[in-house]
């Protein structure tokens, strides 16, 4: 986790959220188009895990997600419509907004991690321990991942230079299925 992002990392993360997430209501997309829209919210706009310890927050969840689809948490408010959130962030594009967005592996994704900050309002219970070691795993995995798929192409080629096509096709199957989730 990071603990300060641009608003240009955070505008290209929404960017690449956008296409490839749906949520439960179209207007979230809105939501997340105006705050690409607006600097100044995007420069207040900070991601965050565990949102509703924050004192003004947004949770948004995708269809792939268990989640309730929205909130909106601000001091003692809490709400699931989109149009008072909006206008309350219009109105106030100054103050902060911890936003949470929940999603299918989200914890694995390394697009949200390089944007995710560390929460503030965490309970000194709820400090980031165990969330260290899920990316310590994500690392461990990304890393025998590459190392697997380096081996494989070394291989392929090898497999392509001696013209052993039964071979070539046993090692992209192999490549392919490793690949795969990706």
């Amino acid at each position: 986790m990071s603990n300060s992002t641009s608003i240009s990392e955070k505008k290209d993360f929404l960017k690449w959220f956008l296409k490839n997430h749906r949520f439960h209501k179209r207007e979230c997309v809105w939501l997340l188009n105006y705050f690409i829209s607006d600097d100044l919210v995007m420069e207040n706009l900070h991601f965050v895990e565990q949102a509703e310890f924050c004192p003004k927050a947004i949770i948004l969840s995708t269809v792939c997600s268990n989640e309730v689809p929205f909130r909106f948490l601000k001091e003692n408010i809490v709400t699931s419509d989109i149009e008072k959130s909006f206008h309350d962030i219009r109105l106030n594009p100054e103050e902060k907004i911890y936003v949470q967005l929940n999603f299918k592996h989200s914890h694995k994704n390394a697009q949200y991690g390089l944007i995710t900050e560390d929460n503030p309002f965490l309970p000194e219970s709820l400090q980031p321990n165990k969330q260290f070691a899920i990316w310590t795993d994500f690392v461990v995995d990304e890393a025998i991942i590459n190392f697997k798929r380096k081996q494989l192409n070394k291989e392929i080629n090898r497999a392509l230079d001696n013209n052993d096509k039964k071979t070539f096709l046993k090692l992209t199957k192999q490549l392919q299925n490793l690949l795969g989730p990706f």
